[in-house]
C-alpha cells in the first residue's frame, strides 16, 4: 500500500474530471476538482441527490481558503483553532468553484484536512476536493469500505487502495458563519 502512488491515481483521474472514492478525516467520501462543474454533477447523479443540497469542500490551508472566500470572519479561525474535532465551515460568498457546488443561499462548506492522504492529493491539485458521504442520498453513512454499496464503489472513475479496515470516526461538526458575525451549529 504506497501512499504516494495512490495520489498519483487518484490525481490523474481528477485531472481528467473523474470521481474518486477516497478515505477521508472522518468518513469515506465520494471526491472530484471542486472547480469542475462536470466533475461535480456527475457525482449528485451517482448519489442520486439533489443539486440544491450542497457538499462540502475540502482544503489544505489557509491559502487554499483565501482563494475561495474573499472575507473570512476573524471567529472562523478561531473555532478552528479551537476544533479537537474535525469541523466544517459554512461560509458566506465563494468564489473560483464550480457554481453546482455552491448552496442557495452562496455559500458553501469547507473543512480544513492535515489527514496526509487528502492533504498530499489537495498538495498535487492545488485545487479544493468534493467530500461527500459514500452513500445513495438519504441511505446512512457507511463507517467503514466494506459498508459501501457496490452502486458507490461500481459508480466511481477510481476507489483508493488505503485504510480499507479502518472504521470510521463520527462525520466532522458543521458550523455556519455568515460574514455579519452570525454563528449556527448544523450538525455536532
Amino acid at each position: 500500500m504506497d501512499i504516494n502512488q495512490e495520489i498519483l491515481n487518484a490525481f490523474e483521474v481528477i485531472k481528467s474530471g473523474g470521481i474518486i472514492l477516497y478515505p477521508t478525516d472522518t468518513v469515506w467520501g465520494i471526491g472530484c476538482d471542486a472547480t469542475n462543474p462536470e466533475a461535480v454533477a456527475k457525482i449528485y447523479k451517482l448519489k442520486q441527490r439533489a443539486e440544491t443540497q450542497s457538499m462540502i469542500c475540502l482544503m489544505n490551508g489557509e491559502k487554499m481558503i483565501y482563494n475561495v472566500f474573499k472575507e473570512i470572519p476573524e471567529v472562523a479561525w478561531q473555532i478552528l483553532d479551537l476544533s479537537e474535532n474535525p469541523t466544517t465551515l459554512v461560509l458566506d460568498k465563494p468564489r473560483n468553484v464550480a457554481p453546482n457546488l455552491i448552496a442557495t443561499d452562496n455559500t458553501l462548506a469547507i473543512r480544513i484536512v492535515k489527514e496526509p492522504f487528502c492533504f498530499k492529493l489537495m498538495e498535487r491539485m492545488k485545487k479544493p476536493l468534493v467530500s461527500t458521504s459514500a452513500n445513495i442520498s438519504g441511505q446512512p453513512t457507511p463507517k467503514s469500505f466494506k459498508e459501501i454499496s457496490p452502486e458507490i464503489i461500481n459508480g466511481v472513475d477510481y476507489v483508493v487502495n488505503l485504510y480499507h479496515d479502518k472504521v470510521a470516526g463520527k462525520p466532522s461538526t458543521i458550523i455556519k458563519l455568515t460574514n455579519d458575525s452570525q454563528v449556527k451549529v448544523i450538525r455536532k
